[in-house]
């Protein structure tokens, strides 16, 4: 019974997300009320407000990546932060799940098109930047002589790493997905346009580890 009642809620939930995007990309999210999904969902109010809290989190619920701050604090020992971050994104851009292309896209133009949801992603980008210099601090529980390449808690620039370290990690994966999300609207298959976000993945990496140098130097 336990097992059907999962799989009931996961269908309820996919149901009224699904009615949500569809109203949202026919008229904008901003024109559209909760009670218009509810009942395109076929759910009452309550329960649409039992699986998503606020009317943002139909769309944004899918941007959070809550697995950033884990991989940094669960890695495996000596393993520097930065090579736990890019085993995550190398394992997540391996396998990225059931992505359907159209609805990947459309999700993102409703983002794109929306002041109120474009500022929530703001929000939410800020917020892991915020945890992942957290956790990035949270290493200096380590040993002075560890060679991981992490910040320390005796040194005085820590915080300042830390938090210089999270916000290039935080514009790489940003402009990884921009440049993903315009492959595919542009009509590049998906298997091509994993391709290149591998690729992508490993220059956006490696320029974090050696620094840009003398790139782009006339």
């Amino acid at each position: 019974m336990t097992g059907l009642r999962e799989r009931k809620k996961r269908q309820t939930r996919q149901a009224i997300a699904e009615a949500a995007m569809r109203l949202f990309a026919e008229r904008g999210f901003e024109a559209v009320t909760v009670n218009e999904i509810a009942e395109a969902a076929g759910v009452a109010k309550v329960t649409l407000f039992t699986y998503f809290p606020t009317k943002e989190s139909l769309v944004l619920d899918a941007v959070a990546d809550d697995d950033v701050v884990k991989a940094v604090a669960q890695r495996r020992p000596g393993q520097s932060p930065l090579d736990a971050l890019r085993e995550h994104y190398r394992t997540f851009t391996a396998d990225p799940g059931d992505v359907e292309p159209e609805a990947l896209v459309t999700m993102m133009r409703v983002i794109f098109e929306s002041p109120t949801l474009v500022a929530g992603v703001n929000q939410i980008q800020y917020g892991e930047r915020v945890a992942l210099t957290h956790a990035l601090m949270g290493t200096g529980e380590r040993q002075a002589d560890d060679p991981t390449g992490e910040c320390q808690a005796d040194d005085p620039a820590a915080d300042l790493t830390a938090r210089l370290m999270a916000a290039q990690i935080s514009a790489a994966t940003l402009t990884l997905k921009e440049t993903f999300f315009n492959h595919l609207a542009s009509g590049t298959p998906l298997s091509e346009a994993g391709r290149g976000l591998m690729e992508d993945l490993e220059l956006a990496f490696d320029l974090i580890e050696h620094g840009f140098g003398d790139r782009f130097t006339r």
